[in-house]
């Protein structure tokens, strides 16, 4: 069974936010000192990493499922919760993550290049930070955010200058082999190579990479051989080498007829018409495969291919050849625009923009939909009415119940906050109480109030001007 692994689909889950915590101090003598509650910790990320050591998704093959750590609920006395630890998974160069539905989501070329699979959660807030001059003693914490959770497709595409392209048992893996020290199996049966064998070659003063693609067969873009499977790594080459068979035992064959199948499969396959390209008389060690070799490079020269004449086994025209793609190479190298470091774009929120959008559905459902009431209501405990009261504010200050109205709501009407498939779901009620204010104002503990003086001379001076215009309306000296 092959060990080598070019596609698979990932199942990440990054780690949730701890929950914040609700607590009052306490200490001898001084029983309620006040909200020393905690805030919960970051879940961790899921994090690709590309990594030169590793050249093949083997291991996510075998266990897709990976995921992040929690981050640890706050607690009393101001303590915060441990951060989750971030999940740093090795990938090879030249991954390309997409979404299930093949958008491109992140290109990993290069030592070092990362990409956010999962993002962590955010830790929900203690009652020590939510507490306000006019929430004192507030006696709820936030809840912490879920992590990311999603379905990521890798595919890995080799990062080669050249590519060798021809029907099996052409001869790629043996020019690859006396051209750089690459080591690939070798044999006299179709299908010997079963993965894309990668060398390095040295010509002159250019250091190159080589690549040779195994099973392309005809109907191989859809499907036959190994072709599908292997097409992909010849996207990222410079210049795309056709190894044509002179010596082939087929009688159904000849060198011409395989170039015009390989050339259509990579017409079908797309997005390789702009590269390069040469083309490799093989096995001219062979009697008779010189003398075909001799026929047909006229025919291959009129329609502009570049042909060289090349034996592996007696290693006859490698020279050449090597030169020759070390030019275009380097040619291409030197058209390729200078990467830019990369700049910081700041993107500020137009004025107007509130953050959220209410449309109303056709069940005459309302919605909103929105990051920071999406976020607010995953972070609130529905169990807990002061909690409920503290959403409650958040959404009317942000503007939620105006855009309500606005939209045609009605005391009563159906409002969901969120996505369909996981959205809070409740009847409307315009500046609705939560339960909690029944018994004061929301956030306050009576027990923690301190004495106020002044306001209660206020009071009373204002008591007694009232009893004295009562006493003026009263008095009729008439």
């Amino acid at each position: 069974m092959s060990r080598f692994v070019d596609r698979v689909v990932l199942h990440v889950s990054a780690g949730r936010g701890g929950n914040g915590c609700a607590s009052v101090h306490r200490e001898k003598f001084k029983p309620l000192g006040g909200p020393d509650g905690g805030n919960g910790g970051r879940g961790g990320d899921v994090i690709l990493v590309v990594d030169q050591s590793v050249t093949t998704l083997l291991d996510y093959h075998h266990s897709p499922h990976r995921k992040a750590t929690n981050g640890q609920p706050g607690a009393g006395d101001n303590r915060s919760g441990k951060d989750g630890q971030d999940l740093v998974l090795p990938v090879p160069d030249g991954t390309v993550v997409l979404d299930k539905q093949g958008n491109v989501l992140a290109d990993l070329v290069g030592q070092g290049t990362t990409f956010i699979a999962g993002q962590g959660g955010r830790g929900g807030l203690g009652n020590a930070a939510l507490a306000s001059a006019r929430r004192k003693a507030p006696g709820f914490a936030l809840l912490g955010e879920p992590g990311e959770a999603r379905d990521v497709v890798m595919e890995l595409k080799t990062v080669a200058d050249v590519a060798l392209v021809g029907y099996p048992s052409a001869g790629k893996s043996s020019l690859i082999s006396v051209l750089s020290a690459a080591k690939p199996k070798i044999a006299d049966y179709p299908f010997t190579t079963l993965v894309p064998n990668l060398g390095v070659v040295t010509a002159g003063s250019t250091v190159y990479t080589m690549a040779d693609v195994p099973g392309l067969i005809p109907g191989a873009s859809q499907g036959r051989g190994l072709g599908l499977e292997f097409l992909r790594h010849v996207e990222r080459c410079s210049v795309l080498v056709h190894v044509l068979d002179t010596a082939t035992l087929e009688s159904d064959r000849d060198p011409v007829s395989d170039l015009d199948v390989i050339e259509e499969e990579l017409r079908q396959y797309g997005g390789l018409d702009d590269r390069p390209r040469i083309v490799v008389l093989n096995k001219i060690d062979i009697p008779d495969g010189q003398d075909l070799a001799d026929m047909i490079r006229p025919d291959l020269e009129a329609r502009g291919y570049r042909v060289f004449e090349a034996s592996a086994v007696a290693r006859t025209g490698l020279k050449e050849l090597s030169f020759a793609l070390a030019e275009i190479i380097a040619e291409a190298r030197a058209a390729k625009p200078v990467e830019e470091a990369t700049r910081i774009v700041i993107r500020p929120k137009a004025v107007d923009d509130a953050g959220f959008t209410v449309a109303q559905e056709e069940d005459g459902l309302f919605r909103v939909r929105g990051e920071k009431p999406e976020r607010w209501v995953r972070q609130t405990d529905f169990n807990n009415d002061e909690a409920v009261g503290y959403l409650a504010d958040r959404l009317s200050r942000l503007g939620v119940e105006e855009q309500l109205m606005k939209a045609g709501a009605r005391a009563g009407d159906g409002v969901a906050i969120g996505p369909e498939d996981n959205a809070v779901v409740f009847d409307w009620e315009p500046s609705m109480m939560a339960g909690a204010e029944m018994l004061g104002r929301r956030g306050e503990d009576h027990r923690l109030e301190a004495p106020r003086p002044a306001a209660q001379r206020r009071r009373d001076r204002e008591a007694e001007r009232d009893d004295a215009q009562r006493e003026f309306d009263e008095f009729d000296p008439f």
